[in-house]
């Protein structure tokens, strides 16, 4: 007598098998019975693991791409650097590869990741002292740019862009350089990171429009 495999169906996400019972686990942790959730409930769990199902996918999918991206280009770089004795791309790694028609270029850009060292408070006390003996003879738009530079916004954030903005200015006083000075070395490189981009244009002297791999931006 021939002995018959008998399969069971997988239930459904988000549903739970117990001794053939079907539960639902809420957000204190406890297993409700399927027929005391609403429908209400259930078609708004259904529609959010549909959704986060096709999210992780495709998250995993761009991070596959993203480094054989790395990957291609970097063998670019090392054969032609082997050919030509020479290397492909500026400073820090950047590199830039345009298509023949000169329609297409992947853009690849290495961004240090800064941290400020206790010398910023530092260039920051020399900074206001600078501006308290200039008194009256310091231009609104530079108090207004040494305001802007040591506030720190909401996220805990230092505004970097505004930061190197001062050491751009070119004032000749004693304590100034110092400041300056200190706010360099307060500038600590903790590391890097890459990143890709990619554009294209419909001819060589049209504008470039870049490829978004960005779901915000899309």
């Amino acid at each position: 007598m021939e002995t018959q495999t008998e399969y069971v169906t997988a239930p459904p996400a988000g549903i739970i098998l117990i001794e053939g019972n079907r539960y639902m686990r809420d957000a204190d942790g406890r297993l409700v019975p399927e027929e005391l959730v609403s429908a209400q409930d259930k078609l708004k769990d259904q529609t959010v693991r549909k959704i986060i199902e096709y999210a992780e996918k495709l998250s995993a999918e761009i991070a596959r791409f993203r480094g054989h991206t790395f990957d291609d280009v970097t063998t670019l770089v090392d054969l032609l650097a082997e050919k030509y004795n020479t290397k492909l791309g500026g400073e820090k790694g950047n590199t830039t590869v345009r298509s023949i028609d000169g329609c297409l270029k992947v853009v690849v850009q290495v961004q240090d990741q800064l941290s400020f060292g206790e010398e910023l408070q530092i260039a920051k006390h020399l900074v206001d002292g600078c501006i308290s003996a200039w008194s009256t003879d310091a231009r609104p738009e530079i108090r207004a740019l040494v305001e802007h530079a040591f506030n720190v916004d909401q996220a805990g954030k230092i505004n970097r862009s505004a930061l190197f903005a001062l050491r751009r200015l070119d004032i000749d006083d004693p304590q100034w350089r110092d400041a300056m000075k200190a706010l360099g070395d307060a500038i600590q490189i903790i590391g890097s990171r890459e990143y890709v981009r990619f554009y294209k244009r419909p001819n060589p002297r049209g504008r470039w429009e870049a490829i978004t791999i960005d779901l915000a931006a899309a």
